[in-house]
């Protein structure tokens, strides 16, 4: 049985590992003013944060359509899948899931008899870009479609992200401030940390410093018990670099360290560091 998986360029992997593993990436696209960029093709991260520091407007950003998952869909079956297991981020920050629903539904009413899981990570980044490799792996292995989505949802749901940020202009000017909004009131002069509960954005903690920060999320990894495994997403080596050495006091086992990605890099702006932990069973 052949079952393939895809996923969206909010993922954040990159796209020689996605190749490799045989994963599906559908880009968003990222707007500067009337400039157009498919996430991950067209622009890449480095690229993205030197115009995003550069530009004086905040991008914008837009789910892939329909027609776009439609015809990634229809590619593979054309290719011999015999199911598609399809992962993406929050439904609570972008259109994308509706997106993908809508192409399944577009597909099987062409007379498809495919079977295509969509899911809702409730997440973003390397919040699900792991469960996406171990989908893809256990494809390969030849599990079934009905075992890829369970192991896929039970990696999802005790993936916890954390993100450290420089401020929380962007997530205000980018409209996803979800549960956030309450940390408005002290916007200046702290390094906001923020997290996903449902797939929204909310409040965590509000230190002064990025090294108190930082400090923080390693006590917060270290509260949540037996840890299978952390990964990192960074806006810039910088940033990663100091958040992966604060979490190694905590934590000893391997730390994967991504590049986040322009989408979430235009709600979260430049000098994010993020990081996924995956509690143990």
């Amino acid at each position: 049985m052949a079952i393939r998986i895809v996923t969206d360029s909010t993922a954040d992997i990159p796209d020689e590992i996605a190749q490799a593993q045989g994963v599906t990436v559908v880009p968003l696209t990222v707007f500067f003013g009337e400039e157009a960029y498919l996430d991950g093709v067209e622009l890449d991260n480095a690229g993205f944060y030197r115009k995003l520091q550069a530009s004086k407007e905040l991008p914008r950003t837009s789910q892939p359509s329909p027609a776009a998952f439609q015809q990634a869909y229809q590619r593979l079956i054309d290719e011999g899948a015999d199911g598609i297991l399809s992962i993406h981020l929050s439904s609570k920050l972008s259109g994308t899931y509706q997106s993908a629903c809508t192409a399944r539904a577009n597909v099987q009413e062409s007379g498809s008899t495919v079977p295509i899981e969509v899911i809702d990570s409730h997440s973003i980044s390397v919040g699900m870009s792991r469960a996406i490799l171990l989908a893809a792996q256990g494809a390969r292995e030849g599990k079934n479609l009905t075992e890829l989505a369970a192991a896929a949802n039970d990696e999802l749901g005790r993936t916890r992200i954390l993100a450290v940020l420089d401020t929380l202009e962007y997530v205000k000017r980018g409209g996803r401030i979800g549960g956030a909004r309450a940390m408005l009131g002290n916007m200046l002069s702290v390094k906001p940390i923020i997290s996903l509960r449902d797939g929204e954005v909310v409040p965590v903690e509000q230190p002064r410093t990025r090294s108190r920060a930082y400090a923080r999320v390693a006590q917060l990894i270290a509260d949540m018990g037996q840890i299978e495994n952390i990964s990192i997403a960074e806006a810039s080596t910088e940033v990663g670099q100091q958040l992966a050495e604060t979490v190694k006091t905590v934590y000893h086992g391997e730390l994967l360290t991504w590049k986040l990605g322009a989408v979430l890099g235009t709600h979260t702006g430049p000098g994010t560091a993020a990081v996924a932990i995956v509690t143990a069973r």
